[in-house]
Parts: structure tokens; sequence; C-alpha cells
């Protein structure tokens, strides 16, 4: 499926990763990036960097108690910015269906991060779902 702008969900995904990353490289929030483009990125990768900025704090403390023995700290970044952004949709009253979430968390953790973040990020993702979408 396509977005309004032309670009696919799982690209969008990928932009919205990209920018949280800036925004934490940088130590700026993701806000500030998105306004620091001199061309906005497409319109549902916007709404994802908005929505994993809105629920930053509810999703790191659901990730770090699903995640026993692994802080937030600690984890690799890539891993903790997909997991943030796959839980903001997750807490999303009309997110996307919690198989699609986890899918492309995985997608984008094996992709972008370690060759064990894709289970890591399963694991952890299938936790937070069981609560936040009983």
């Amino acid at each position: 499926m396509a977005s309004q702008d032309g670009a696919t969900r799982h690209q969008a995904r990928e932009r919205a990763l990209s920018l949280l990353y800036e925004a934490e490289m940088k130590g700026v929030t993701p806000s500030e990036v998105l306004a620091s483009l001199p061309v906005a990125p497409d319109a549902f990768a916007t709404e994802l960097v908005q929505v994993a900025e809105r629920h930053a704090t509810a999703a790191d403390e659901l990730i770090e108690a699903a995640s026993v023995g692994w802080p937030l700290e600690r984890m690799a970044v890539i891993d903790r910015l997909v997991l943030r952004l796959a839980v903001a949709e997750l807490l999303e009253e009309n997110g996307p269906p919690v198989a699609v979430v986890i899918d492309e968390a995985v997608e984008l953790a094996k992709t972008y991060s370690t060759d064990d973040s894709g289970g890591f990020v399963n694991g952890v993702l299938s936790t937070v779902a069981r609560q936040v979408r009983p």
C-alpha cells in the first residue's frame, strides 16, 4: 500500500527511523529535525515521527519493562528506536494491526541493526503488544 505521497508504508517507516536516529544523534527532539528539513518527508513518515515523539515516555517504560535485563541505555540505538516507533504505533488508538507493527519492526531491525536484533525486537514487541492490545 502506498502512502499519499507515493512512498510505501515500509519506506515511510524507514524514513521515520532515519529521522528519529538523526534526532537521537544530534540530541534534539524529532520535531526539531522535522522543522529543519528543507523538504518535508512523506506525510505518513511525518506522522510516524510525531507519534513516536508523543508516546516516547510511555513507550520507553513499556520497552524497559518487557526487556528484562536490557535497560534502554544498553540497547543498540537502532533497536531502541525501532522499538520506540513500533510501541508508539501500538499505543495509537487507531494504529495498524499488531502483526503489521511487529513484522515491520522486525524487518527494520534485521535490515539496520545486528543479526540478533530481529529476534530481540520480536520478543519485546510481542510482550508489549499483549499488554497494550489484549
